[in-house]
């Protein structure tokens, strides 16, 4: 080996490749992955087309983040363990400090701000989530029985509003999906150029179960602030199938029900998210960082960005040894068909409430939150700049009114 090559397989320089992309991977996960591809298959030649759209598949059947899931992948791919941790934090910190650097502004600075660049904030919120219902609909609820487990999803979570109702709407839509779908079987593909024993694989996977059975049960025996904060973050970590925008109900369930954070600051901050670069989940650090108890500030911010992305680096690394069996297993591909449907229901259910409920209350505002999703959705504008245009119009529509 080269010594060109062996540096250009170090963490550091995997660190460096993905902190660029996290500076500057705007619009999403999809978005996301298409700049992956670009960088790594186009570019850089790390792997094929074909093994790529596998990673892509192994990523968007695990709960948690696809973009920051395949970047854990690659990363393990060029420098292993130490890589994949690279290549988390290189392409997650930018929009994680960007957004603890908010929370602290709103904290500290929050009377300064013009009337109505919060609210502002909270409309657009509305029109992000809207978005995210109708194409996650129209990819994961295309028939009937998926649209049936969708709706019900979304009454069930509306009448019991609650973490651990979602939790179960979740698991009765797996047991729905066993039952009612048979899903075809796939195609044939590249190994992975990945290499992780079984039982190396089973070690993490046993962890990440470890984890989401006991923080719970420590949370309950040893009450600490800190440790029920992990165990919220995980837990919601955890439970994401079908999208970053999945974690929004998740999220809100955990932290503005307790009093953690303010529901308005929890709206402001989610639209604030979609103004930076890098994955959704960094949302997280806002929270963290806007608790109303210890940790809170940059702490806060840190703990909370670790425990949501925990489960999915156990997942990722739990689960690639395994993945010829997972994407040939018909019975797994069924439940997830349930469970893709249901998660659209949650994340309709959030739409309704806490995001329409806390931000449309009045003519100016549905109009604000229709022009957001039109820009979105048809002029195809760039996310970040539909949030600051938003923020902007709520503030003149404030002063005006």
């Amino acid at each position: 080996m080269t010594e060109h090559t062996a540096t250009h397989r170090s963490p550091w320089a995997v660190f460096l490749i993905f902190l660029r992309l996290g500076l500057t991977s705007f619009g999403g996960p999809v978005a996301h992955l298409g700049y992956f591809r670009d960088e790594f298959v186009v570019r850089r030649n790390w792997l094929s087309e074909r093994s790529y759209a596998d990673l892509v598949a192994l990523c968007q059947f695990l709960p948690g983040p696809a973009s920051s899931q395949v970047g854990m992948a690659l990363g393990l791919s060029r420098a292993g363990y130490a890589g994949a941790l690279a290549a988390c934090l290189g392409f997650t910190l930018p929009s994680a400090i960007a957004l603890i650097l908010f929370a602290l502004g709103i904290a500290s600075y929050g009377d300064a701000m013009p009337a109505g660049v919060l609210h502002g904030l909270k409309v657009v919120a509305v029109a992000v989530v809207a978005q995210a219902v109708w194409g996650m609909a129209r990819t994961l609820c295309p028939d009937v029985p998926r649209l049936s487990i969708m709706v019900a999803a979304t009454c069930c979570v509306l009448l019991v509003p609650s973490a651990w109702g979602q939790v179960g709407v979740i698991i009765a839509a797996a047991l729905i999906g066993l039952a009612a779908f048979r899903p075809q079987p796939g195609t044939a593909h590249e190994p992975l150029p990945i290499s992780i024993r079984r039982r190396t694989g089973l070690l993490w996977l046993a962890l990440f179960c470890a984890l989401l059975l006991g923080l719970p049960l420590l949370a309950s025996l040893f009450p600490s602030p800190l440790l029920a904060m992990v165990d919220a973050f995980y837990r919601a970590g955890s439970l994401v199938f079908g999208g970053g925008h999945v974690v929004l109900p998740l999220l809100q369930a955990e932290v503005v029900p307790t009093g953690w954070v303010d529901g308005d600051a929890f709206l402001a901050g989610y639209g604030a998210a979609q103004a930076v670069p890098g994955p959704l989940f960094t949302f997280a650090a806002f929270l963290g960082a806007s608790m109303n108890q210890a940790p809170g500030g940059w702490l806060g911010g840190l703990v909370a960005l670790l425990a949501i992305f925990l489960p999915s680096f156990l997942l990722v690394l739990g689960a690639l040894p395994f993945w010829e069996q997972l994407r040939r297993n018909r019975r797994t591909q069924a439940a997830l068909m349930g469970v893709n449907a249901a998660v659209v229901g949650l994340l309709l259910a959030a739409l309704y409430q806490p995001v329409w409920t806390s931000a449309i209350h009045r003519p100016e505002d549905f109009g604000l939150a229709l022009v957001a999703l039109t820009a979105l959705l048809f002029w195809k504008l760039p996310p970040w700049l539909v949030v600051l245009g938003s923020g902007v119009l709520g503030a003149l529509l404030s002063s005006l009114l």
